[in-house]
């Protein structure tokens, strides 16, 4: 005698979604409760995350607007936890505040600019609060890394002005970028065309990232990514 078939019963709610209800990418864009999803609006297509400190409020807010004018969305990351002593800048509420305690750069990077946030922006700077931006061109700077196809960047600093800094990000006025350093470092170490890594070459303090690179693919396994720096004049680290 053959048994009728059973068909098994999915516990309500457990239906598959209607397609279009969950996406595999997001981006960080600020939306009121009331925003309603159907509605679509110009996206920033680039993003300034950057750590900060109160006590570098004022560079900090030099910085912001000048990627804001040239339509950057902008993400603190807070690691001194003092959000609300930022509240009186004119552009807080349009920036993403985002706070933990004494935490560094790549933690905050590592575990809030996910892959699948960040793909969606064309390029990421991923900023230090002390650097100087007075004679810095945002449109100029990633005009040469489309140029040059630089998937990873940073600019060059001026050695006599800024006062952290590696032989290998220092200015080079000769040339417009630079993806390596070929001298003698010392105690019979040398940097040279067959060097593959740092301090002779791929080292960044302040990198800009196209939203595709990445240091990892499969296994964890390295992939090569375009390194380069960026030779426009760059002002001393704030003090």
């Amino acid at each position: 005698m053959k048994l009728p078939a059973v068909t098994p019963c999915k516990p309500r709610g457990s239906e598959t979604l209607p397609r279009g209800i969950v996406s595999s990418t997001s981006d960080l864009k600020l939306r009121p409760l009331w925003d309603s999803h159907n509605t679509k609006s110009s996206n920033s297509t680039n993003l300034l995350a950057i750590p900060v400190g109160i006590r570098q409020k004022d560079n900090v807010d030099k910085i912001v607007k000048k990627f804001l004018s040239s339509d950057f969305l902008v993400m603190l990351f807070h690691y001194d936890g003092n959000v609300d002593g930022w509240r009186d800048t004119e552009w807080s509420d349009h920036a993403i505040h985002v706070s933990a305690i004494n935490q560094t750069k790549w933690w905050f990077a590592k575990r809030f600019l996910h892959p699948d946030i960040v793909s969606e922006y064309a390029y990421i700077f991923l900023w230090d609060e002390d650097l100087g931006v007075e004679n810095f061109h945002v449109g100029r700077y990633l005009s040469i890394v489309k140029e040059e196809g630089l998937e990873i960047s940073q600019p060059a600093l001026d050695p006599n002005k800024s006062e952290i800094h590696h032989q290998i990000t220092e200015r080079d006025r000769k040339s417009k970028v630079h993806r390596r350093i070929f001298r003698e470092m010392g105690g019979g170490f040398t940097c040279n065309e067959n060097s593959t890594s740092p301090p002779c070459t791929g080292l960044e303090m302040s990198p800009l990232l196209s939203g595709g690179s990445s240091c990892t693919d499969g296994e964890n396994q390295l992939r090569r990514i375009t390194v380069g720096l960026i030779h426009i004049k760059q002002d001393k680290k704030a003090t």
